[in-house]
Order: C-alpha cells, then structure tokens, then sequence
C-alpha cells in the first residue's frame, strides 16, 4: 500500500516545527527518523493530514556535557550511539544496546526521540531511559518542559507528548565509575523487537540500584530499590520478589509472558552480578 496524500514540510528549526504542528491542530504528525512511522503511513495506520519532518533540525542533534547527565538530541540515531559518535553517560550500556536494535540501515536513520516518541513497549530505548532514570525535555509553544521518565509513557505508543510539542533532548544522569548494569532481551533472532526485556542498574556512587521489567503491554515496570531483587535471583532464589514486581508489572503467573519475563529477569540479575564492561 502507499500512504494517503498529505502536506509535507521541513522546518530548519524547533521553533518552525512547534509552529507547524500547531497549526495542524492535531492532524499534524512529526516524524524523526522515519523508521516507524514510515511503515504506519504506507499501511495507512497514521494519516496524518500534514507531515512535519525533523531531520534538517540541526539542533536536535546537539549534545551537552553537565556536571551529572549528557543531554543528547533527539535526532541523535541509534548507529551515533552504537558507534560512540555521541558522550555515552551509561558505561557502555546504550553503545551495547544500540548495537540490537533491527540492522544497521536501520539504525542509520532511526533516532533516539523518535523511538521514545513512538513509545513501542517492545523497543529497546523506552526500558533503557526507564532504567537510567532519564529526562525528557518538551519544547512547545510556552518554551520548553521537562518529563521524568515515569510520566513519560502514558501506555502503548501513548506518551505526555502534546501535539504541538516536540520532543528535543534527553538529559541522562551519568553513571558513576564503579557503577554495573546489565539487559537481558528475549527475542527469537537479533535485532526484532522483544518478546521480554528485563534491566539493571546499580550505581554506588549514586545509592542507586534499579531494574526494569520491559515489553509488557503498558510502561516499563521499574523497581526503584532492586537490590534485595537483583541479590537474590543471582543467588539462586527470590521467586516471591520477582512474582511481586512481576505481578506489578501486570504479568500473572501460569502463562507464557509471565514465564519469559521470569526468566528474562533472572537472567538480567546474573549478568549484574557477573558484569564485565565491555569493549568498546
């Protein structure tokens, strides 16, 4: 199929976009890399009246160094993070992420914001930004706004993104140098979308230990103190904690997802406990 006729522009910046798609009044659609919503208009999932397309934005592609986050672009794609293009502030973890996600033309295209835009359960950066507890930065109409990771994805493919807002940056706090993480993705071949993504970070500097529970039918389940969690699946027990955060996670024991997930956790909790940092 081809994709209903619509109006195409492409602003040269983030003010002209926000501009556009308020002046679509909600029949406006941003699109980033093109790698989801390409396939949705051909099938003519998404018909958007006017498409408003990102990529010649240039500041989108920024990053900035603070003392404790890298704020990357948007429009920064999954081969710069792969690729070590862009500041990586999870030791490795998205560099090792990026490397999974469908293949390399893929990649070449798609983008950070427009995967946590498109809010796909099963993808990879909706977990990885859960766990590390990122930012999401809204520019609008008003100027911009900041989203933490909880009140981000509202359910699948729903985030707190308005129709006139577009998502320009992500501030990641940065890792400290003692800090482990581990990801675990259950799917039949590598680079499809997942079945179960489970996810630990533990980062003493910081106290932090947290984990994910990933492609469920809604947000990413995150477990704010995982320790306990993370100690005992590596030790060999603690299946009345997993159930718990499973269960949380809306997974029921007896059926295939709740067994996937279960094992993807564990999984996840030795890879933590095993952790090596990988090459670059």
């Amino acid at each position: 199929m081809k994709a209903a006729r619509f109006d195409y522009l492409r602003p040269a910046s983030v003010d002209e976009a926000v501009a556009a798609l308020a002046a679509g009044e909600g029949m406006a659609k941003a699109m980033g890399g093109g790698q989801s919503l390409g396939p949705m208009l051909n099938l003519r999932l998404a018909q958007p009246a006017q498409l408003v397309d990102l990529r010649a934005i240039a500041a989108l592609r920024d990053c900035t160094s603070l003392p404790d986050a890298e704020v990357l672009g948007a429009g920064v794609t999954h081969a710069a993070i792969e690729d070590g293009k862009v500041p990586d502030p999870s030791r490795g973890l998205m560099p090792w992420v990026a490397r999974g996600i469908a293949y390399r033309a893929v990649r070449n295209r798609g983008t950070l914001g427009g995967s946590l835009a498109h809010a796909d359960p099963a993808a990879d950066w909706i977990s990885v930004m859960a766990v590390l507890d990122a930012t999401c930065i809204v520019a609008g109409a008003a100027g911009t706004r900041r989203v933490a990771q909880p009140d981000w994805m509202l359910g699948a493919f729903t985030t707190a993104l308005a129709d006139d807002e577009v998502l320009a940056a992500v501030s990641i706090p940065r890792l400290g140098p003692a800090a482990r993480w581990s990801y675990y993705k259950v799917n039949r071949k590598t680079g499809e979308f997942a079945e179960a993504i489970a996810a630990f970070v533990a980062d003493p500097a910081r106290g932090v230990c947290r984990a994910v529970i990933g492609a469920v039918d809604g947000p990413p389940h995150v477990v704010g103190d995982a320790a306990a969690l993370a100690a005992a699946l590596a030790a060999g027990h603690g299946e009345d904690l997993a159930e718990t955060e499973l269960r949380a996670a809306g997974l029921l024991p007896g059926n295939y997802e709740y067994q996937v997930h279960a094992v993807a956790l564990r999984r996840a909790a030795l890879a933590l406990a095993e952790f090596k940092e990988p090459h670059p």
